[in-house]
């Protein structure tokens, strides 16, 4: 699949969140990469092929009065295309694999536990 198409089905599925998460999102980036980087895969004691995202920043939770204060570096969201096509055979399994990744990583942007977002993943998805 191409970069752009991948990017577009991130959008598509992005837009379809729900909106209880879209209304609160804020400064947050979201970049398709082939594969993590070396210095993630070294810090997440993981292989560079099993790693489908990844979510880097403050999670709103620890977000304290003086976060914005100054410039703030937006929260970034990645999705590895190599690796989540790697486990997909179609297009549409591959939206379903974002659709889960980008819930996932969003979880942790809002703070959630990993039970906490398993819980909320069987009630949105």
């Amino acid at each position: 699949m191409t970069r752009e198409r991948f990017e577009e089905i991130a959008e598509q599925v992005f837009g379809e969140l729900p909106q209880v998460f879209g209304d609160k999102i804020d400064n947050v980036h979201i970049v398709v990469e082939d594969f993590p980087p070396e210095d993630v895969i070294h810090e997440m004691h993981s292989r560079k092929t099993s790693l489908l995202g990844l979510y880097q920043g403050t999670p709103l939770t620890h977000r304290g009065s003086w976060y914005g204060t100054q410039p703030t570096i937006p929260d970034k969201i990645s999705l590895y295309q190599k690796n989540i096509e790697s486990i997909c055979t179609t297009d549409k399994e591959i939206e379903k694999c974002i659709n889960e990744v980008l819930f996932h990583e969003l979880g942790h942007y809002f703070g959630m536990s990993e039970k906490e977002i398993r819980d909320a993943m069987k009630n949105f998805m």
